[in-house]
Protein backbone atom coordinates (compact mmCIF):
# COMPACT_ATOMS: atom_id res chain seq x y z
CA UNK A 1 0.00 0.00 0.00
CA UNK A 2 3.23 1.90 -0.02
CA UNK A 3 2.27 3.62 -3.37
CA UNK A 4 -1.13 5.08 -1.98
CA UNK A 5 -0.03 6.68 0.76
CA UNK A 6 2.66 8.64 -0.53
CA UNK A 7 -0.33 10.25 -3.01
CA UNK A 8 -2.55 11.02 -0.27
CA UNK A 9 1.14 12.70 1.65
CA UNK A 10 1.52 14.16 -1.87
CA UNK A 11 -1.62 15.91 -1.94
CA UNK A 12 -1.37 17.11 1.17
CA UNK A 13 1.75 18.41 0.86
CA UNK A 14 0.60 20.03 -2.68
CA UNK A 15 -2.26 21.53 -0.24
CA UNK A 16 0.46 23.63 1.66
CA UNK A 17 3.24 24.55 -1.11
CA UNK A 18 2.34 24.56 -4.81
CA UNK A 19 -1.34 25.60 -3.39
CA UNK A 20 0.33 28.58 -1.45
CA UNK A 21 2.41 29.06 -4.50
CA UNK A 22 -0.80 29.78 -7.01
CA UNK A 23 -2.37 31.95 -4.14
CA UNK A 24 0.95 33.76 -3.60
CA UNK A 25 1.10 34.29 -7.94
CA UNK A 26 -2.50 35.45 -8.25
CA UNK A 27 -1.45 37.89 -4.90
CA UNK A 28 -5.13 38.24 -3.01
CA UNK A 29 -5.26 41.55 -1.28
CA UNK A 30 -8.02 43.36 1.14
CA UNK A 31 -10.22 44.61 -1.44
CA UNK A 32 -14.17 44.84 -0.80
CA UNK A 33 -15.40 41.93 -1.56
CA UNK A 34 -18.90 41.26 -4.09
CA UNK A 35 -20.69 39.56 -0.35
CA UNK A 36 -19.82 42.56 1.29
CA UNK A 37 -20.53 45.21 -1.65
CA UNK A 38 -23.49 43.65 -2.48
CA UNK A 39 -25.15 41.59 -0.25
CA UNK A 40 -28.72 41.13 -1.74
CA UNK A 41 -29.44 38.80 1.03
CA UNK A 42 -30.14 35.96 -2.02
CA UNK A 43 -27.34 34.92 -3.48
CA UNK A 44 -24.72 37.58 -2.02
CA UNK A 45 -24.49 36.57 1.80
CA UNK A 46 -21.56 36.49 3.46
CA UNK A 47 -20.43 33.26 5.06
CA UNK A 48 -17.71 32.23 7.35
CA UNK A 49 -14.91 30.59 5.83
CA UNK A 50 -15.10 27.20 7.51
CA UNK A 51 -19.10 26.84 6.10
CA UNK A 52 -17.71 28.12 2.67
CA UNK A 53 -15.28 25.46 2.76
CA UNK A 54 -17.95 22.95 3.15
CA UNK A 55 -20.38 24.18 1.17
CA UNK A 56 -17.45 24.38 -1.96
CA UNK A 57 -16.30 20.93 -1.22
CA UNK A 58 -20.06 19.83 -1.27
CA UNK A 59 -21.14 21.66 -4.12
CA UNK A 60 -17.81 20.16 -6.30
CA UNK A 61 -17.58 16.37 -4.71
CA UNK A 62 -20.60 14.70 -6.60
CA UNK A 63 -20.77 11.76 -8.18
CA UNK A 64 -17.37 12.17 -10.10
CA UNK A 65 -14.71 11.70 -7.29
CA UNK A 66 -16.50 8.80 -6.27
CA UNK A 67 -17.92 7.00 -9.44
CA UNK A 68 -15.10 8.28 -11.98
CA UNK A 69 -12.44 7.28 -9.34
CA UNK A 70 -13.70 3.76 -9.32
CA UNK A 71 -14.70 3.44 -12.81
CA UNK A 72 -10.99 4.77 -13.32
CA UNK A 73 -9.62 1.99 -11.16
CA UNK A 74 -10.25 -0.54 -13.95
CA UNK A 75 -6.64 1.16 -15.13
CA UNK A 76 -5.15 -0.34 -11.95
CA UNK A 77 -3.51 1.53 -9.19
CA UNK A 78 -1.82 4.34 -12.48
CA UNK A 79 -4.81 5.82 -11.59
CA UNK A 80 -3.40 7.59 -8.43
CA UNK A 81 -1.18 9.16 -10.24
CA UNK A 82 -3.59 11.07 -12.44
CA UNK A 83 -5.89 11.51 -9.19
CA UNK A 84 -3.10 13.02 -7.16
CA UNK A 85 -0.82 14.98 -10.07
CA UNK A 86 -3.84 16.26 -11.43
CA UNK A 87 -5.56 17.91 -8.72
CA UNK A 88 -2.57 20.15 -7.41
CA UNK A 89 -1.43 21.09 -10.88
CA UNK A 90 -4.74 21.02 -13.06
CA UNK A 91 -7.38 20.93 -10.92
CA UNK A 92 -6.38 23.05 -7.74
CA UNK A 93 -5.30 25.59 -10.11
CA UNK A 94 -8.24 25.53 -11.94
CA UNK A 95 -10.37 25.48 -9.27
CA UNK A 96 -8.89 28.91 -7.36
CA UNK A 97 -8.84 30.80 -10.44
CA UNK A 98 -12.49 30.07 -11.44
CA UNK A 99 -13.11 31.26 -8.11
CA UNK A 100 -11.36 34.20 -7.92
CA UNK A 101 -11.70 35.27 -11.04
CA UNK A 102 -15.24 35.60 -10.37
CA UNK A 103 -14.62 37.30 -7.01
CA UNK A 104 -12.48 39.84 -8.79
CA UNK A 105 -16.26 40.29 -11.53
CA UNK A 106 -18.59 40.89 -8.86
CA UNK A 107 -19.21 37.16 -8.48
CA UNK A 108 -19.84 36.85 -12.32
CA UNK A 109 -20.66 33.07 -13.42
CA UNK A 110 -17.71 31.54 -15.53
CA UNK A 111 -19.09 32.43 -18.84
CA UNK A 112 -19.24 35.55 -17.83
CA UNK A 113 -15.70 36.11 -16.56
CA UNK A 114 -14.30 33.74 -19.67
CA UNK A 115 -15.64 35.98 -22.30
CA UNK A 116 -14.75 38.94 -20.85
CA UNK A 117 -11.02 37.20 -21.11
CA UNK A 118 -11.61 35.07 -24.22
CA UNK A 119 -13.86 37.32 -26.44
CA UNK A 120 -17.94 37.96 -27.77
CA UNK A 121 -18.15 34.79 -29.47
CA UNK A 122 -16.19 32.52 -26.48
CA UNK A 123 -18.61 34.12 -24.43
CA UNK A 124 -21.39 33.23 -26.18
CA UNK A 125 -20.45 29.66 -26.96
CA UNK A 126 -19.41 29.53 -23.40
CA UNK A 127 -23.15 30.33 -21.87
CA UNK A 128 -24.81 27.76 -23.91
CA UNK A 129 -22.07 24.98 -23.10
CA UNK A 130 -22.58 25.77 -19.70
CA UNK A 131 -26.04 25.88 -19.08
CA UNK A 132 -26.37 22.13 -21.23
CA UNK A 133 -23.60 21.04 -18.83
CA UNK A 134 -25.13 22.48 -16.03
CA UNK A 135 -28.55 21.03 -16.38
CA UNK A 136 -26.79 17.35 -17.57
CA UNK A 137 -24.89 17.71 -14.61
CA UNK A 138 -27.83 17.93 -12.37
CA UNK A 139 -29.52 15.11 -14.15
CA UNK A 140 -26.62 12.55 -13.44
CA UNK A 141 -26.64 13.94 -9.96
CA UNK A 142 -30.22 12.81 -9.64
CA UNK A 143 -30.38 9.42 -11.35
CA UNK A 144 -27.14 8.61 -9.30
CA UNK A 145 -28.60 8.72 -5.77
CA UNK A 146 -31.80 8.06 -6.41
CA UNK A 147 -30.66 4.27 -7.36
CA UNK A 148 -28.22 4.49 -3.85
CA UNK A 149 -31.27 4.99 -1.72
CA UNK A 150 -33.50 2.59 -3.75
CA UNK A 151 -30.20 -0.02 -2.97
CA UNK A 152 -30.13 0.95 0.49
CA UNK A 153 -34.06 1.07 1.51
CA UNK A 154 -33.96 -2.83 -0.60
CA UNK A 155 -30.89 -4.23 1.83
CA UNK A 156 -33.41 -3.34 4.78
CA UNK A 157 -35.73 -6.39 3.12
CA UNK A 158 -38.00 -4.39 1.44
CA UNK A 159 -39.56 -6.20 -1.57
CA UNK A 160 -41.80 -3.94 -2.92
CA UNK A 161 -43.25 -0.55 -2.04
CA UNK A 162 -42.46 2.86 -2.76
CA UNK A 163 -39.16 3.00 -1.15
CA UNK A 164 -37.58 0.82 -3.24
CA UNK A 165 -38.87 2.32 -6.07
CA UNK A 166 -36.19 4.85 -8.16
CA UNK A 167 -38.70 6.94 -9.98
CA UNK A 168 -40.10 8.06 -6.38
CA UNK A 169 -36.59 8.64 -4.86
CA UNK A 170 -35.95 10.63 -8.16
CA UNK A 171 -39.10 13.01 -7.69
CA UNK A 172 -38.42 13.59 -4.20
CA UNK A 173 -34.76 15.22 -5.34
CA UNK A 174 -36.47 16.73 -7.68
CA UNK A 175 -38.68 18.41 -5.83
CA UNK A 176 -35.96 19.19 -3.56
CA UNK A 177 -33.64 20.27 -6.46
CA UNK A 178 -36.53 23.54 -6.94
CA UNK A 179 -37.23 24.25 -3.43
CA UNK A 180 -32.68 24.90 -3.39
CA UNK A 181 -32.57 26.65 -6.63
CA UNK A 182 -35.49 29.16 -5.52
CA UNK A 183 -34.71 30.19 -2.83
CA UNK A 184 -31.95 32.27 -0.49
CA UNK A 185 -28.08 30.63 -0.59
CA UNK A 186 -28.32 30.71 3.28
CA UNK A 187 -31.23 29.06 3.68
CA UNK A 188 -30.62 25.27 3.17
CA UNK A 189 -27.21 25.27 1.38
CA UNK A 190 -25.72 27.53 3.91
CA UNK A 191 -27.07 25.76 7.07
CA UNK A 192 -27.15 21.96 6.43
CA UNK A 193 -24.52 21.57 3.82
CA UNK A 194 -21.85 22.05 6.58
CA UNK A 195 -23.20 18.68 8.52
CA UNK A 196 -23.23 16.95 5.29
CA UNK A 197 -19.62 17.69 4.45
CA UNK A 198 -19.14 16.10 7.58
CA UNK A 199 -20.56 12.80 6.76
CA UNK A 200 -18.85 12.98 3.44
CA UNK A 201 -15.45 13.44 5.57
CA UNK A 202 -16.75 10.78 7.85
CA UNK A 203 -17.66 8.14 4.71
CA UNK A 204 -14.24 9.12 3.21
CA UNK A 205 -12.51 7.78 6.25
CA UNK A 206 -14.14 4.58 7.10
CA UNK A 207 -14.07 3.76 3.44
CA UNK A 208 -10.67 4.10 3.67
CA UNK A 209 -10.01 2.80 7.05
CA UNK A 210 -12.05 0.23 6.66
CA UNK A 211 -9.90 -0.98 3.23
CA UNK A 212 -6.93 -0.51 4.90
CA UNK A 213 -7.71 -2.86 8.32
CA UNK A 214 -9.63 -5.72 6.50
CA UNK A 215 -7.43 -5.48 2.98
CA UNK A 216 -4.43 -3.07 3.23
CA UNK A 217 -2.46 -5.88 2.10
CA UNK A 218 -4.35 -6.65 -0.92
CA UNK A 219 -3.56 -2.88 -2.42
CA UNK A 220 -2.27 -3.26 -5.64
CA UNK A 221 1.16 -1.80 -5.22
CA UNK A 222 1.71 1.32 -7.57
CA UNK A 223 5.11 0.13 -8.45
CA UNK A 224 5.09 -3.17 -9.62
CA UNK A 225 1.54 -2.26 -11.23
CA UNK A 226 2.87 0.51 -13.32
CA UNK A 227 0.70 -0.76 -16.41
CA UNK A 228 -2.19 -0.41 -18.00
CA UNK A 229 -4.31 -3.14 -16.20
CA UNK A 230 -7.71 -2.21 -18.17
CA UNK A 231 -9.18 -5.70 -19.09
CA UNK A 232 -10.63 -4.43 -22.32
CA UNK A 233 -7.27 -2.76 -23.41
CA UNK A 234 -8.93 0.91 -23.22
CA UNK A 235 -5.90 3.05 -23.70
CA UNK A 236 -4.93 5.27 -20.33
CA UNK A 237 -4.29 8.45 -22.78
CA UNK A 238 -6.98 9.54 -22.99
CA UNK A 239 -9.68 7.41 -21.91
CA UNK A 240 -8.89 6.88 -17.94
CA UNK A 241 -7.69 11.49 -17.80
CA UNK A 242 -11.55 11.91 -19.16
CA UNK A 243 -13.15 9.08 -17.02
CA UNK A 244 -11.90 10.39 -13.64
CA UNK A 245 -13.35 13.96 -14.35
CA UNK A 246 -13.97 15.54 -10.77
CA UNK A 247 -11.55 13.56 -8.98
CA UNK A 248 -8.45 15.30 -10.73
CA UNK A 249 -9.94 18.53 -12.86
CA UNK A 250 -13.29 19.01 -13.62
CA UNK A 251 -14.92 22.03 -15.42
CA UNK A 252 -18.13 21.78 -13.62
CA UNK A 253 -16.38 23.04 -10.71
CA UNK A 254 -15.64 26.37 -12.63
CA UNK A 255 -19.54 26.59 -12.69
CA UNK A 256 -19.77 25.94 -8.65
CA UNK A 257 -16.81 28.84 -7.76
CA UNK A 258 -18.59 31.78 -8.32
CA UNK A 259 -21.36 30.71 -5.82
CA UNK A 260 -18.89 31.22 -2.81
CA UNK A 261 -16.95 33.85 -4.73
CA UNK A 262 -20.59 36.16 -4.11
CA UNK A 263 -20.29 34.77 -0.07
CA UNK A 264 -16.48 35.53 0.94
CA UNK A 265 -15.81 37.88 3.50
CA UNK A 266 -11.97 38.43 2.32
CA UNK A 267 -10.02 37.24 -0.96
CA UNK A 268 -7.73 35.70 1.36
CA UNK A 269 -10.06 33.13 1.93
CA UNK A 270 -9.53 31.55 -1.38
CA UNK A 271 -6.73 29.48 -0.87
CA UNK A 272 -8.10 27.43 1.64
CA UNK A 273 -11.66 27.57 0.31
CA UNK A 274 -11.45 26.83 -3.58
CA UNK A 275 -7.58 25.03 -3.75
CA UNK A 276 -8.12 23.36 -0.25
CA UNK A 277 -11.40 22.10 -1.41
CA UNK A 278 -10.00 20.61 -4.45
CA UNK A 279 -7.29 18.70 -2.33
CA UNK A 280 -10.02 17.21 -0.24
CA UNK A 281 -12.32 15.77 -3.27
CA UNK A 282 -8.58 14.64 -4.47
CA UNK A 283 -8.31 12.65 -1.60
CA UNK A 284 -11.81 11.55 -1.54
CA UNK A 285 -11.08 10.44 -4.99
CA UNK A 286 -8.02 8.84 -4.05
CA UNK A 287 -9.62 6.54 -1.54
CA UNK A 288 -12.16 5.10 -3.65
CA UNK A 289 -10.07 4.71 -6.53
CA UNK A 290 -7.97 2.43 -3.82
CA UNK A 291 -10.84 0.99 -2.33
CA UNK A 292 -11.78 -0.26 -5.49
CA UNK A 293 -8.72 -1.68 -6.65
CA UNK A 294 -8.41 -3.62 -3.87
CA UNK A 295 -12.45 -5.06 -4.19
CA UNK A 296 -12.73 -5.64 -7.24
CA UNK A 297 -10.36 -6.87 -9.75
CA UNK A 298 -10.53 -5.14 -13.36
CA UNK A 299 -12.38 -7.71 -14.69
CA UNK A 300 -15.32 -7.72 -12.21
CA UNK A 301 -15.41 -3.61 -12.49
CA UNK A 302 -16.23 -3.82 -16.37
CA UNK A 303 -18.69 -6.71 -15.75
CA UNK A 304 -20.18 -4.44 -13.01
CA UNK A 305 -20.63 -1.35 -15.19
CA UNK A 306 -17.48 0.80 -13.29
CA UNK A 307 -18.36 2.97 -10.76
CA UNK A 308 -22.40 3.01 -10.26
CA UNK A 309 -24.55 2.24 -7.31
CA UNK A 310 -24.10 -1.68 -7.27
CA UNK A 311 -20.22 -1.15 -6.62
CA UNK A 312 -20.52 1.98 -4.30
CA UNK A 313 -22.96 0.05 -1.93
CA UNK A 314 -20.97 -3.62 -2.06
CA UNK A 315 -17.66 -1.31 -0.89
CA UNK A 316 -19.66 0.85 1.82
CA UNK A 317 -21.24 -2.36 3.43
CA UNK A 318 -17.33 -4.54 2.92
CA UNK A 319 -15.90 -1.32 4.57
CA UNK A 320 -18.11 0.06 7.28
CA UNK A 321 -20.42 -2.76 8.57
CA UNK A 322 -23.88 -1.67 10.71
CA UNK A 323 -24.36 2.33 11.51
CA UNK A 324 -20.93 3.10 10.13
CA UNK A 325 -22.72 1.54 6.27
CA UNK A 326 -25.58 3.76 6.71
CA UNK A 327 -23.54 7.03 7.17
CA UNK A 328 -21.04 5.94 4.57
CA UNK A 329 -23.95 5.71 2.62
CA UNK A 330 -26.05 8.71 3.49
CA UNK A 331 -22.52 10.62 3.03
CA UNK A 332 -22.60 8.95 -0.56
CA UNK A 333 -25.96 10.21 -1.28
CA UNK A 334 -26.06 13.29 0.30
CA UNK A 335 -22.37 14.26 -2.05
CA UNK A 336 -24.21 14.11 -5.18
CA UNK A 337 -27.57 15.24 -4.53
CA UNK A 338 -25.59 18.64 -2.92
CA UNK A 339 -24.10 19.12 -6.38
CA UNK A 340 -26.86 18.42 -8.25
CA UNK A 341 -29.15 21.34 -6.56
CA UNK A 342 -26.18 23.97 -6.85
CA UNK A 343 -25.77 22.93 -10.70
CA UNK A 344 -29.18 23.43 -11.03
CA UNK A 345 -28.75 27.16 -9.22
CA UNK A 346 -26.16 27.76 -11.17
CA UNK A 347 -27.72 26.98 -14.65
CA UNK A 348 -30.02 29.46 -12.98
CA UNK A 349 -27.43 32.26 -12.44
CA UNK A 350 -25.84 31.39 -15.59
CA UNK A 351 -28.90 32.09 -17.62
CA UNK A 352 -29.91 35.45 -15.14
CA UNK A 353 -26.24 36.84 -15.41
CA UNK A 354 -26.49 36.14 -19.54
CA UNK A 355 -29.77 38.24 -19.52
CA UNK A 356 -29.61 40.16 -17.25
CA UNK A 357 -32.24 39.23 -14.96
CA UNK A 358 -32.77 41.08 -11.22
CA UNK A 359 -33.03 37.78 -9.37
CA UNK A 360 -34.35 39.71 -5.67
CA UNK A 361 -38.28 39.27 -7.05
CA UNK A 362 -39.86 36.09 -6.61
CA UNK A 363 -41.96 35.60 -9.67
CA UNK A 364 -38.49 35.79 -12.06
CA UNK A 365 -36.15 33.79 -9.99
CA UNK A 366 -39.60 31.18 -10.82
CA UNK A 367 -39.52 32.30 -14.61
CA UNK A 368 -36.43 30.66 -14.76
CA UNK A 369 -36.36 28.24 -12.48
CA UNK A 370 -39.30 26.22 -13.85
CA UNK A 371 -38.29 25.85 -17.50
CA UNK A 372 -34.71 24.63 -16.41
CA UNK A 373 -36.08 21.87 -13.84
CA UNK A 374 -38.33 20.72 -16.52
CA UNK A 375 -35.93 19.77 -18.93
CA UNK A 376 -33.72 17.86 -15.84
CA UNK A 377 -37.09 16.18 -14.85
CA UNK A 378 -37.08 14.96 -18.51
CA UNK A 379 -33.85 13.73 -18.85
CA UNK A 380 -33.93 11.78 -15.54
CA UNK A 381 -36.87 10.24 -15.95
CA UNK A 382 -36.08 9.67 -19.00
CA UNK A 383 -33.50 7.41 -17.87
CA UNK A 384 -35.57 5.80 -15.08
CA UNK A 385 -38.17 4.72 -17.55
CA UNK A 386 -36.03 3.47 -20.26
CA UNK A 387 -36.01 6.26 -23.03
CA UNK A 388 -32.57 7.62 -22.21
CA UNK A 389 -29.29 5.36 -21.29
CA UNK A 390 -27.72 6.85 -17.88
CA UNK A 391 -23.94 6.15 -19.18
CA UNK A 392 -24.81 7.72 -22.57
CA UNK A 393 -25.62 10.71 -20.57
CA UNK A 394 -22.31 10.34 -18.51
CA UNK A 395 -20.13 9.96 -20.85
CA UNK A 396 -21.05 13.12 -22.44
CA UNK A 397 -21.03 14.86 -19.14
CA UNK A 398 -17.27 13.82 -18.59
CA UNK A 399 -15.98 15.07 -21.83
CA UNK A 400 -17.88 18.47 -21.97
CA UNK A 401 -17.33 18.58 -18.46
CA UNK A 402 -13.33 18.23 -19.44
CA UNK A 403 -14.02 20.37 -22.25
CA UNK A 404 -14.93 23.36 -19.93
CA UNK A 405 -12.07 22.80 -17.38
CA UNK A 406 -9.77 23.10 -20.82
CA UNK A 407 -11.42 26.46 -21.79
CA UNK A 408 -11.47 28.18 -18.17
CA UNK A 409 -7.40 27.15 -17.85
CA UNK A 410 -7.08 28.94 -20.86
CA UNK A 411 -8.96 32.37 -19.56
CA UNK A 412 -6.75 31.90 -16.20
CA UNK A 413 -4.05 32.06 -18.17
CA UNK A 414 -5.31 35.16 -20.13
CA UNK A 415 -6.06 36.60 -16.79
CA UNK A 416 -2.57 36.05 -15.32
CA UNK A 417 -0.52 37.74 -18.52
CA UNK A 418 -3.10 40.10 -18.56
CA UNK A 419 -2.42 41.24 -14.59
CA UNK A 420 1.56 40.65 -15.27
CA UNK A 421 2.05 37.38 -13.77
CA UNK A 422 2.97 33.73 -13.76
CA UNK A 423 0.66 32.43 -16.52
CA UNK A 424 2.16 29.04 -16.56
CA UNK A 425 0.50 27.84 -13.84
CA UNK A 426 -2.63 27.91 -16.05
CA UNK A 427 -1.28 27.72 -19.17
CA UNK A 428 0.68 24.25 -18.60
CA UNK A 429 -1.92 22.73 -17.09
CA UNK A 430 -4.18 23.83 -20.42
CA UNK A 431 -2.41 22.47 -22.60
CA UNK A 432 -2.35 19.41 -21.07
CA UNK A 433 -6.34 19.61 -20.97
CA UNK A 434 -6.50 20.35 -24.61
CA UNK A 435 -4.59 17.06 -25.54
CA UNK A 436 -6.83 15.00 -23.78
CA UNK A 437 -9.67 16.70 -24.51
CA UNK A 438 -9.38 16.60 -28.64
CA UNK A 439 -7.94 13.51 -28.58
CA UNK A 440 -11.00 11.59 -26.66
CA UNK A 441 -12.68 13.85 -28.95
CA UNK A 442 -11.39 11.99 -32.03
CA UNK A 443 -11.76 8.19 -31.27
CA UNK A 444 -14.60 8.22 -28.37
CA UNK A 445 -17.41 6.27 -29.31
CA UNK A 446 -20.01 8.92 -28.50
CA UNK A 447 -18.25 11.37 -30.26
CA UNK A 448 -16.36 11.47 -33.34
CA UNK A 449 -15.57 7.82 -32.89
CA UNK A 450 -18.93 6.41 -33.93
CA UNK A 451 -16.98 6.53 -37.25
CA UNK A 452 -16.06 3.44 -37.67
CA UNK A 453 -13.03 4.46 -39.28
CA UNK A 454 -11.97 6.72 -35.86
CA UNK A 455 -13.51 4.50 -33.23
CA UNK A 456 -10.10 3.98 -30.95
CA UNK A 457 -8.01 5.09 -34.05
CA UNK A 458 -4.62 5.95 -32.07
CA UNK A 459 -2.95 6.85 -35.31
CA UNK A 460 -5.15 9.49 -35.89
CA UNK A 461 -6.22 10.84 -32.83
CA UNK A 462 -3.16 10.98 -30.85
CA UNK A 463 -1.38 13.19 -33.68
CA UNK A 464 -4.82 15.37 -33.70
CA UNK A 465 -4.23 15.75 -29.91
CA UNK A 466 -1.05 17.32 -30.18
CA UNK A 467 -1.42 19.44 -32.76
CA UNK A 468 -4.63 20.72 -31.18
CA UNK A 469 -2.94 21.08 -28.01
CA UNK A 470 0.15 23.15 -29.37
CA UNK A 471 -2.53 25.11 -31.79
CA UNK A 472 -4.01 25.89 -28.46
CA UNK A 473 -0.84 27.28 -26.58
CA UNK A 474 0.30 28.97 -30.04
CA UNK A 475 -3.02 30.81 -30.10
CA UNK A 476 -2.30 31.85 -26.34
CA UNK A 477 0.63 32.92 -26.43
CA UNK A 478 -0.27 35.32 -30.33
CA UNK A 479 -3.33 36.65 -27.80
CA UNK A 480 -1.62 37.37 -24.72
CA UNK A 481 1.79 38.85 -26.15
CA UNK A 482 -0.26 42.67 -26.01
CA UNK A 483 -0.11 42.19 -22.39
CA UNK A 484 2.90 40.21 -21.81
CA UNK A 485 4.67 43.05 -23.81
CA UNK A 486 2.99 46.31 -22.24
Amino acid sequence: MFGFLLCLVILIAGYFTYGKFVDNTFAPDDRETPAVAINDGVDYVVMPAWKLFLVQLLNIAGLGPIFGAITGAMWGPIVFLWITFGTIFAGGVHDYLSGMMSERENGASISEVTGRLLGPVMQNIMRVFCVILLIMTGTVFAVGPAGLLKALFTDTGMKSGILVNSTFWLAVILVYYFIATFISIDKIIGKIYPVFGVALIVMALGVGGGTLILRGKDIPELFTHFYNMHPAGKAVWSYMFITVACGACSGFHSTQSPLMARCMKSERQGHFVFYGAMVAEGIIALIWAAAACTWYTGADLLAAGGGNSTTVYFMSKSTMGGVGFILAMLGVIACPITSGDTAFRSARLTICDWFKIDQQGYGKRLAVCIPVLGVGALLGFGQTFGWLNYNVIWNYFAWSNQTLAMLVLWAGAMFLAKEKKNYWIAAVPATFMSAVTSTYFMMAPETLGHIKALNDNHAVSYPVGIIFAAFCLCLFMVNSKKYRKA
